[in-house]
């Protein structure tokens, strides 16, 4: 058999070998640094066989940095934690361990409590672990044995696993642990240099609130120490600008048991809020946007037409009427079924398209408990949300519309994209020559713009694949914000059409976007991306006034008054001025103007956020916020 290699050259090698192989055949060296296979594009365990004629790649503790060589490292001592959790508490049961994004957990129920303070002990003991040495093997064997084994041992996550798991069952073997697991893993445990176990979490069975709750243990690993130290520095930075802290110190939100998962803005968060609408409303009307509002309620069919009820029926809410209890209504968790019916409402020609619709309404997704996190995860949710709809050579024009609307919004807010193709999943409406179309018009669209993108197989909607929008915060972070979608189906669902040049009716392709995406998530990630010290622009209180006694206080407010244009505020409360100040830092106020009997309007004490301090004239001042 051969491979194919990066540098396109050929290795010949035995029927029937595998990665390892491939890497012995190269060099030592190379044998000895693999941790992971990458054959047609797709990660492979070293010990599995390859395919002939398939290009591969081998990874190894050089490429330090990439997400899959992290991965098979993390889920490695993921399972070196369970053989420690194992050997520290006796009669424990060990139910999955993946690897994640910056890290990896373990799900364990434990015989009695476990806590904080009892990381240390745990990962002290993984610690002995690696520096004693561990070496993964594995081995296939039949569902039967799998389960007997596990069944002996007393792990009835392990057996369900096994009952529930399709295709072969393998095991990874460490020490005197053996774990159930597809793999892939490290050939042992010498490139894990740097581990730090990092919380802990409960979490349900399966994520199943019927479930029993398990202790999850969360920690990460690196293949560098200097790594690890670094992410650890950004950990504590990602805590400092924690919107949730923030959210309290600069009175934004609310969040409150009483309405899980759904905030409560106070007057500060609100004016950001309506600066996002006013902007998306302002940003649509320039570019033809008609703005609409459709009702929060449906009758389960219009999601049964609309493929929601069999595709996303988990996370809606559902309720009934008084008058009729065998009729159920759900509220809305996306706008497009409420503006299918729209246009399907009136007798359309193609002379009216492109049509575009903008909604920004509230949706509801019944999301688990145990993931709301703030405003990023929540379940009352808000999309600067649109449908354009469009006929078939419309579609590339309207597309590039929206990418070049993403870049003006995402340039505003001073945050870079990154553009990733979602293609079909494997349940979808529609045929494959259907999806060829749709998947080749946006991946056209993109090379059109000469926009660098990555492909994510199998995670379109649907009903249509997907342009996804992801930002980089300052953190490094990157969140999944915008979307640009093109459907072929949903109108075929609701029967839409229009009357074409040649007087035939032709079904409309709708394109769903939405470009901020959540607005509360939106605000999340913008409070922690800017750690509370907003852009002037976008800061609740641009200017804050400070008057040093009450003999002065007239003169603040006249002041304020003439700084009308501007969010301004005037405190003169019974604090000392110091503290008054502090409160103003503390509150990151972009402006503070401390008032005294030096200050007039011809020579005013100006404080900016991070420490300038100047003397203004209020012509000079006017013109200093307007460079902002």
């Amino acid at each position: 058999m051969k491979v194919v290699l990066p540098d396109k050259s050929e290795l010949e090698l035995p029927d029937g070998a595998t990665g390892l192989d491939a890497a012995r055949a190269i060099g030592p060296k190379l044998a000895e640094q693999a941790v992971l296979i990458r054959q047609n594009g797709h990660v492979q365990d070293l010990r599995l066989p390859l395919e002939d004629g398939k290009p591969i790649q081998i990874l190894t503790t050089r490429d330090k940095d990439d997400p899959d060589a992290l991965a098979v490292l993390r889920h490695s001592t993921a399972h070196l934690l369970a053989e420690a959790v194992r050997r520290l508490y006796p009669g424990v049961k060990i139910a999955i361990g993946p690897p994640i994004e910056n890290g990896f957990y373990y799900d364990f129920e434990f015989p009695e409590p476990v806590h904080e303070s009892d990381l240390e002990r745990i990962e002290a003991e993984l610690q002995r672990e690696i520096d004693d040495g561990r070496e993964w093997s594995r081995e296939e064997v039949s569902t039967d044995e799998a389960r007997r084994r596990f069944e002996q041992e007393g792990e009835p996550y392990k057996v369900e696993l096994v009952d529930t798991a399709e295709g072969p069952i393998s095991f990874y073997t460490q020490g005197d642990f053996t774990d159930l697991c597809r793999g892939p893993h490290l050939q042992n445990s010498k490139p894990i240099k740097a581990v730090k176990l990092t919380g802990l979490a409960g979490a349900y069975w399966r994520g199943d609130v019927k479930n029993q709750q398990l202790t999850r243990i969360y920690g990460t690993a690196f293949y560098d120490k200097a790594d690890l130290e670094a992410y650890l520095e950004r950990l504590e930075e990602a805590k400092r600008r924690d919107h949730r802290v923030l959210g309290r110190q600069l009175d934004l939100f609310l969040l409150n048991e009483h309405s899980p998962g759904s905030p409560f803005w106070h007057p500060k968060g609100m004016v950001i809020w309506n600066i996002l609408e006013d902007l998306r409303r302002g940003e649509n009307a320039k570019r033809g946007y008609s703005e609409v509002k459709t009702p929060l309620l449906y009758d389960v069919d219009t999601y049964i037409t609309s493929g929601h009820y069999e595709n996303y029926k988990d996370h809606m809410f559902f309720v009934s009427s008084t008058e009729d209890s065998e009729k159920q209504f759900a509220l809305k968790p996306m706008n497009c079924p409420g503006h299918m019916i729209l246009f399907g409402s009136d007798l359309r020609s193609y002379r009216d398209l492109p049509f575009r619709y903008a909604e920004s309404s509230t949706l509801h997704r019944d999301e688990l408990a145990g993931t709301l996190h703030g405003l990023l995860r929540v379940r009352h949710i808000t999309q600067d949300d649109a449908h354009l709809f469009v006929a078939p050579e419309q579609i590339e024009d309207e597309i590039f519309g929206c990418l070049d609307y993403a870049a003006y919004l995402y340039d505003l807010f001073g945050l870079a994209a990154r553009f990733e193709l979602s293609t079909r999943p494997e349940k979808k409406l529609g045929t494959d020559e259907e999806w060829d179309f749709t998947e080749g018009a946006l991946r056209s669209a993109l090379e059109r713009r000469g926009i660098e993108y990555q492909v994510n197989e199998g995670d379109g909607a649907f009903y249509g694949p997907k342009i996804d929008l992801h930002m980089t915060d300052v953190l490094g972070r990157s969140w999944q914000m915008g979307t640009i979608q093109l459907d072929s189906q949903m109108p075929k669902q609701f029967g839409l059409t229009y009357m074409g040049a040649d007087n035939q009716e032709h079904t409309p392709y709708v394109i769903h976007r939405a470009l901020l995406g959540s607005l509360e998530r939106f605000i999340g990630i913008l409070t922690e991306h800017h750690g509370g010290a907003f852009p002037f622009w976008l800061a609740p209180v641009q200017i804050r006034i400070i008057p040093v006694g009450e003999q002065h206080a007239a003169a603040a407010h006249a002041l304020a008054e003439r700084l009308g244009d501007f969010r301004v505020e005037v405190d003169d409360s019974k604090e000392t001025v110091g503290k008054r100040i502090r409160n103003a830092e503390l509150e990151k106020i972009p402006v503070t103007i401390v008032y005294g009997d030096k200050e007039s309007e011809e020579s005013l004490a100006v404080r900016e956020r991070g420490g300038g301090q100047s003397t203004k004239s209020l012509a000079e001042l006017h013109e200093f916020l307007a460079t902002l």
